[in-house]
């Protein structure tokens, strides 16, 4: 397999260097390769091993629609490490690590948010409506946020991917990914632990040379990443496009229940043929049809007139349970009023009697 840089690449970019000797980390024996003038040597052939695993990792990852943050806030890298983040289109951070930056993400898109609304504040002159002091305090806001998180506020979420130069420096960082299972490729140098990192590549991490063609191959494999994707869904595109195309139209049945007409079946000489028969057999059909529905109206009406005798039985029988029903409230009414006729009779001469019997007290009274 073809390297991704060759050895003598790395000769001339110093990569090879190392930190002196009393300030080494023992953790980095296995990539040093001698010691030289109190300076330790990198292996440069796990160099180059490492590297090819790195942008192999980084390509594949990017393929599949992942994400790489650029880290490196040391003097040295900041230049770098921006310019080739920008370039590749991936987020970086070059200023100070903001605590929970991983760890805390939702409060730190929180600012992002933040930072958006000030600055549309500011574009649309609203910002103007204020006092002149509070304009100020919010330009300085602006500022601060830019400063701090220019480089991330495009990421919507955690990244797949944690590219870091130095860990001594950014070891908050490497911290926070290995909480967050955020796989972490580092630039290690022989005074840092490599512990903590899940794609060493040991190198010289002071060096400008060193840290811009390193950074710059991982760029290249995140931009190769992005073309595979590219290609990937061009890819798909054409397919769904030819399945489409080759999709087979869908065409009648003649299972299905479909009216047809002659002409449709027939051709012109024999439709001219069966032109007088057409007429007799479609006259003979109507005859046909009209017989069949005098058929159904006639058992219809048969098995009405059951039913509407059944109905008028039904009435009579209930008109004369009626007048059975009157007849004895007829006679009871009459007895009543013969009973109260013959009670008043009764009453009459009792009536009478009262009457003489007060005229006769007030004669005697006179």
């Amino acid at each position: 397999m073809a390297t991704v840089v060759s050895m003598k690449a790395l000769l001339e970019s110093g990569v090879h260097f190392g930190h002196r000797t009393n300030k080494w980390n023992p953790h980095m024996r296995p990539y040093i390769f001698t010691e030289r003038n109190g300076i330790h040597i990198i292996d440069l052939q796990q160099t180059v091993k490492s590297l090819n695993t790195a942008y192999n990792v980084v390509r594949d990852v990017v393929a599949n629609g992942g994400a790489v943050m650029f880290v490196g806030t040391k003097r040295q890298a900041q230049e770098t490490v921006k310019e080739e983040a920008i370039r590749c289109g991936m987020p970086y951070v070059t200023e100070r690590w903001l605590g929970g930056m991983l760890t805390n993400w939702v409060t730190i898109y929180q600012r992002i948010t933040e930072l958006d609304r000030l600055e549309r504040m500011r574009d649309t002159g609203d910002i103007n409506r204020l006092t002149k002091k509070e304009g100020l305090l919010i330009q300085r806001e602006i500022n601060r946020l830019l400063i701090r998180l220019s480089g991330v506020r495009n990421m919507k979420k955690l990244p797949n991917l944690l590219f870091v130069v130095d860990v001594v420096r950014e070891e908050t960082a490497v911290h926070e990914a290995n909480l967050t299972s955020v796989p972490v490729i580092a630039l290690v140098d022989t005074n840092c632990d490599p512990r903590g990192v899940d794609y060493v590549i040991p190198s010289n991490d002071d060096a400008i040379r060193a840290i811009k063609l390193l950074v710059g191959k991982i760029a290249d494999a995140v931009l190769e990443g992005k073309a595979a994707r590219k290609d990937m869904v061009d890819e798909e595109m054409d397919l769904a496009t030819q399945a489409v195309v080759a999709a087979p139209v869908a065409r009648p049945r003649m299972d299905m229940d479909v009216e047809m007409e002659d002409k449709d079946l027939l051709g012109e000489a024999t439709l001219a043929k069966l032109g007088g028969k057409r007429v007799e057999e479609v006259a003979a059909a109507v005859e046909e049809a009209q017989d069949v529905e005098d058929v159904q109206v006639a058992s219809v009406e048969d098995v009405a007139a059951p039913k509407a005798a059944d109905v008028v039985e039904e009435e009579v029988q209930a008109a004369s349970v009626e007048e059975a029903a009157a007849v004895p409230e007829a006679n009871d009414s009459a007895e009543e009023d013969v009973q109260v006729a013959s009670v008043e009779d009764e009453a009459a001469p009792e009536a009478s009697q009262s009457a003489e019997d007060n005229e006769a007290t007030t004669t005697e009274e006179a």
